[in-house]
């Protein structure tokens, strides 16, 4: 059996509107298997990306517990939160969130510099990880919608994470590129040992995952191999 990467318990979360406060989550109870490809599936509104950016040390939980690789992000400081995301975490988001004025080259490069890694040759490699080697020097308007996100996945990765996040990452995209970032993810997972935690309301897009799970309401209803 292999062991968890991500461990969650009794996982709450609230937000506070005028007159008190929305709950989102309602105790979620949790395990993410390291290198499992994993897709959390529910309408909109149901909690999964709430659910997400807490795994993710995005946001603060309510109560519970998140234990990431090791680490229990409940109650971490903000400098230990920052740290374990700039070493453990790629994100890839449905909006690109690409520079635009920067080339797909030099988008991951920034990157690693934020993370506080040298580029060496990671930048070319990653690009032609996802196809696009030839097109490094290429700003993002002059990329494909399709091309933009595998420059987005490429940033996502570039500094060899354990863990990729992924926020609807096909919501954006026709089913041909869709079809093409699922397979970046299932190399990613399947060739290079990375563990992928994927939002999704896309049915095909879930299939590809190891395992499903269903949320509604804020909690976990079900979930199948």
């Amino acid at each position: 059996m292999s062991e968890p990467i991500i461990q969650t318990t009794d996982l709450k979360k609230s937000y506070r509107i005028k007159g008190g406060r929305v709950p989102v989550l309602h105790g979620i109870d949790l395990t993410v298997t390291r290198g499992e490809f994993l897709a959390v599936c529910g309408p909109s509104g149901c909690g999964k990306s709430t659910l997400l950016r807490l795994l993710a040390g995005l946001d603060r939980a309510d109560s519970g517990s998140i234990v990431l690789d090791g680490d229990e992000l409940t109650g971490a400081r903000d400098g230990r939160l920052t740290s374990i995301r700039r070493e453990k975490i790629g994100f890839v988001f449905q909006r690109f969130n690409l520079l635009p004025a920067l080339s797909a080259a030099e988008n991951v490069r920034l990157a690693l510099r934020i993370k506080g890694q040298a580029e060496r040759d990671g930048v070319v490699d990653v690009l032609e990880q996802v196809g696009l080697g030839d097109k490094a020097d290429r700003k993002p308007m002059a990329l494909s919608m399709g091309e933009q996100q595998r420059v987005a996945v490429a940033r996502a990765v570039a500094h060899k994470p354990p863990l990729l996040f992924a926020d609807e990452p096909t919501g954006n995209l026709d089913s041909k590129n869709a079809e093409d970032i699922l397979a970046i993810f299932l190399e990613l997972n399947r060739e290079h040992g990375q563990t992928v935690v994927m939002i999704t309301h896309n049915e095909e897009a879930a299939s590809k995952a190891d395992r499903i799970v269903r949320m509604r309401d804020g909690l976990l209803v079900d979930g199948e191999p």
